[in-house]
């Protein structure tokens, strides 16, 4: 079978490219140039190979996803075993010659290797950043409403490709004698373990529903400070539970954010009937005071950060019908979320209702802090009216926002998601450090921030803004935690973006992700990482980029020239956000402007010192650093038309990166949703068929109102290259027209998938971003035999099997064997086989003498796809030792090296020189 999908139609092909030719593939082993690396095996049972890597100990279930690469390509996502160590992903189209530098990653962090913290960061101490001053007002402080908590426990509903039934549980915490509608503050946690064995301490599955004599782990209850504080201040809280997504979203291909989604408006539409009709509420509503529907903030953790942008979209824009959980009307109003250190896969947030995104420095987790992408990824794609604002908390870890997940408050066994060599200690984020914070400081300080939002967003108090908007003020209840702000949105307006036609002279313009270390803006040696940078589908992309500027020597000025002159009529001052290398310190910049008719004006100067970093942590993260415009107004500038930004650094020497600039003015705009077209892809599942050829398109649905753009990219399976189009999208139209041509045959192979991946760019909203045709085998497997070539020898000459197939496949099968104890003569020694071979094939050495079969000779053999077999070869050695007959016997194996029940066991002989 082959296959092969094009942008026939995006890029205006008069047909379809055909399918390349496939590679000759070689046998994988010891004896390659790259062998696999300790923990890593391919698997061949069944005959589809997948690649295998097993972890010295369990994974703990979290937010992340795992994923397999080389070097900076994505292989895919593997499956996981129930025993939290086996991870396990079809090659399908994969050449052997392609595994080379593989790696196990969550959200960037290697999972197979402690990360390299050689360079940079340690010649430079961590300094725990100064502290700012204090706001006026402080939204971490106790209302004066007492509360009262309960549960209710509805019926589990059925999900969309869920098979078992998910919860519909919650904890309320509301206002006790609070008069009038409360808004309302919905909760919702991210993956975690889901049960646990009680008096264990680390027995804890992802099963649901639970096991005898295991019990739920009650992630959502660790939330309740958070809901005590809201609830104090006039909120009704509720926090619900999702371990029965949890459980399966492993099987989802959104990782659940649908689900997620459908979950939360589930609740929400609970509430509203609840609201209408208060005699039909479970007890803690009625006792709660009336939620008020069209004030709603939803707050997220980690996975369940994904999931309620999720929802706060399908409220806005409805989804397919077939892939949601919940149907029916939308009678409540999102009117922000709050978004703890959370997942984004997709890379599609909602542009139109404001957000605030809890970055935690020390995020063991979510270690990418892919979560920016909730701030940068707005730009451009909607009104800009609402406030994205990225909350940046030194010294937080991932887990420590809710109890239920921090170790000595959770009543299931927990841990610090943040680990580090204890013979190297991290700097930054190990316990104790200057610049880590405790389980109490961080949680005070995250109840702060989500209060700030509710604040800010639901109640419209403009006094909590400088908290959230990069006005560098902090909230007293939060210390001593130290806490950075940056935003876009709001009441900014012009914009000098990177992306868009932009010239740069004196520094370059780099791309967040490109596989050219020329081009990408961050050095792929440099230790640690950059939010703004996290990695989405492909291994380049189109449209994220920044400024990146390096110098030796003060006064060289780098220039952004827009494609068209902006206007900073109306601002205040020009935000920038700029990051620099961590733990530097004393970086400076003037900063000037030049109008159309060619006036400059150097606005002021600004300086920055670097995040607390390490190699561990994504500290390259964007400060927001401000100078008035009252300058260029006394110079006569005309703000109207603005033309060029220039940074002339004044530090000797330094490097510094800039995200974007705005002009700033203070207070919060209205805001409304904007009509926009809703983009979802979807996968179609087709058999490759005996003969001829078909053509099948890859399911997009284009919903929602109005036009906007998209960029397309196609994705060649199994090579980790992608071409992309620009598209613009109406609902309805078939503008993405993605064919996928299918040649049926009779020889065995894989499935493939042939995918496209769609983000927003502008005017548009992308729920389900990535599907395809996934086109499965329908031949059946080879028949795998072991037979003798030359299985009796004379010492000096080579022992020899043949692995065969019964008929030429389109794919390598995969198939080990192994050398097992004789049972019945002497036994062949290390010393009588050639001592290279047995170093290649084994990693060992002859001496001490042993037999063979002691040796670690567990050998996975090729047979390249179109042949019919290889041979597998034991060279022997002569020497002058009289000798009685000596043997060893050959069997395949399954992938746990057993000898298969049904396969002869064989047996090659050795004679003495006569």
């Amino acid at each position: 079978m082959t296959a092969v999908a094009v942008l026939a139609a995006l890029a205006g092909s008069p047909g379809l490219a055909q399918a390349e030719q496939p590679y000759q593939l070689r046998q994988l082993s010891a004896t390659d140039d790259n062998p696999l690396p300790p923990g890593w095996r391919i698997d061949g049972a069944g005959g589809a190979p997948e690649l295998v890597w097993r972890a010295p100990k369990a994974v703990p279930m979290g937010d992340a996803r795992v994923e397999f690469r080389t070097g900076d390509r994505l292989l895919g996502v593997p499956k996981p075993a129930r025993d939290g160590r086996t991870f396990r992903l079809a090659l399908g189209e994969t050449r052997s010659e392609q595994l080379t530098d593989l790696q196990v990653t969550a959200a960037g962090r290697r999972l197979d290797a402690a990360a390299d913290d050689t360079r940079g960061s340690r010649s430079r101490v961590p300094r725990v950043p100064a502290q700012a001053p204090a706001n006026g007002v402080d939204p971490g402080r106790a209302g004066p409403y007492r509360t009262v908590t309960g549960t209710y426990d509805l019926d589990p509903v059925r999900l969309p490709g869920f098979d078992t039934p998910v919860e519909m549980t919650a904890e309320v915490v509301a206002p006790k004698g609070a008069t009038g509608s409360r808004p309302l503050a919905l909760f919702l946690h991210g993956r975690h373990g889901t049960c646990y064995k009680p008096g264990s301490e680390d027995d804890v599955t992802g099963d649901w529903p639970c096991a005898d004599g295991y019990k739920p782990i009650p992630s959502h209850l660790g939330y309740l400070r958070d809901q005590r504080l809201l609830a104090s201040q006039g909120y009704v809280t509720v926090s619900i539970s999702a371990n029965g997504i949890n459980a399966q979203d492993w099987e989802a291909e959104d990782a659940g954010a649908q689900a997620r989604s459908s979950l939360v408006r589930q609740h929400l539409a609970r509430w509203a009937d609840w609201t209408a009709h208060r005699s039909s509420a479970p007890a803690v509503v009625r006792k709660a005071a009336k939620a008020d529907l069209s004030r709603v903030l939803l707050v997220g953790h980690s996975r369940g950060g994904e999931g309620v942008n999720r929802a706060v979209m399908d409220s806005l824009y409805p989804p397919p019908a077939a892939e949601d959980g919940y149907r029916g009307p939308v009678r409540w109003k999102v009117r922000g979320t709050v978004l703890i250190g959370p997942t984004i896969f997709g890379q599609n947030p909602v542009a139109d209702v404001p957000s605030v995104t809890l970055l935690p420095g020390c995020d063991g987790d979510v270690s990418d802090l892919q979560g920016e992408v909730f701030v940068d990824g707005t730009r451009g794609i909607g009104r800009g009216a609402a406030l994205h604002s990225a909350v940046y908390m030194v010294g937080a870890n991932h887990n420590y926002f809710n109890s239920e997940w921090t170790p000595g408050e959770a009543v299931a066994p927990a841990m610090d998601d943040f680990w580090s060599d204890p013979e190297e200690p991290d700097p930054v984020c190990t316990p104790g450090a200057a610049t880590r914070l405790t389980a109490a400081q961080q949680h005070k300080a995250g109840a702060t921030y989500i209060a700030a939002a509710a604040r800010l967003f639901v109640a419209g108090d403009d006094r909590v803004r400088p908290l959230l908007d990069g006005s560098g003020k902090r909230a007293r209840s939060a210390d001593p935690a130290r806490v950075l702000t940056h935003a876009v949105g709001g009441r900014r307006s012009g914009g000098f973006l990177p992306d868009g036609g932009a010239k740069v002279t004196g520094a370059r313009l780099c791309s967040a992700i490109d596989p050219d270390p020329a081009v990408a803006c961050l050095d792929p040696e440099a230790p640690g990482s950059s939010p703004h940078f996290a990695w989405w589908e492909t291994e380049q992309e189109t449209g994220r980029g920044a400024v990146d500027l390096k110098w030796s020597v003060p006064g060289k000025a780098a220039r952004i020239t827009p494609a068209e002159p902006l206007s900073l009529r109306g601002s205040q001052k020009l935000a920038l956000r700029v990051f620099v290398p961590p733990n530097t310190t004393g970086t400076k910049f003037d900063v000037s402007v030049t109008d159309s008719s060619r006036r400059r004006v150097t606005l002021g100067s600004v300086r920055v010192d670097g995040l607390p970093g390490s190699a561990h942590t994504a500290s390259h993260w964007a400060q927001e650093l401000r100078v008035p415009l009252s300058a260029a107004s006394r110079a006569g500038l005309d703000l109207r038309h603005v033309t060029s930004l220039e940074l002339t650094p004044r530090s000797r020497s330094g490097q510094a990166w800039l995200m974007d600039a705005w002009g700033w003015a203070p207070g919060t705009s209205a805001v409304k949703a904007h009509a926009l077209p809703r983009v979802d892809v979807g996968r179609t599942i087709v058999e490759e068929g005996d003969s001829g050829t078909r053509t099948y398109r890859i399911p997009v649905e284009i919903s929602g109102h109005g036009s906007g753009q998209v960029r397309v990219y196609v994705l060649t399976p199994g090579s980790g290259r992608a071409e992309n189009r620009l598209v613009t999208v109406r609902p309805g139209s078939d503008v993405i027209d993605v064919p996928v041509e299918v040649r049926g045959d009779t020889a065995y192979g894989d499935d493939v998938q042939h995918d496209i991946a769609v983000k927003a760019v502008h005017n548009a909203v992308v729920g389900k971003h990535r599907g395809g045709v996934t086109v499965e085998n329908d031949d059946p497997e080879p028949v795998i035999t072991l037979s003798p070539v030359a299985d009796r020898v004379t010492e000096g000459e080579t022992l020899t099997w043949r692995l065969s197939v019964d008929a030429p496949v389109a794919v390598d099968i995969w198939q080990p064997v192994r050398v097992l104890p004789v049972t019945d003569g002497a036994e062949l020694s290390t010393k009588d086989v050639d001592p290279q071979w047995l170093e290649d094939y084994s990693g060992d050495a002859p001496d001490p003498e042993r037999p063979l079969s002691e040796a670690n000779l567990w050998v996975w053999l090729t047979i390249p796809a179109g042949s019919t077999g290889e041979d597998f070869v034991v060279p022997t050695v002569r020497d002058q030792v009289a000798e009685p007959t000596e043997s060893m016997r050959l069997a395949l194996t399954d992938y746990d090296a057993e000898p298969l029940p049904d396969r002869p066991v064989l047996t090659g002989t050795v004679l003495d020189t006569p």
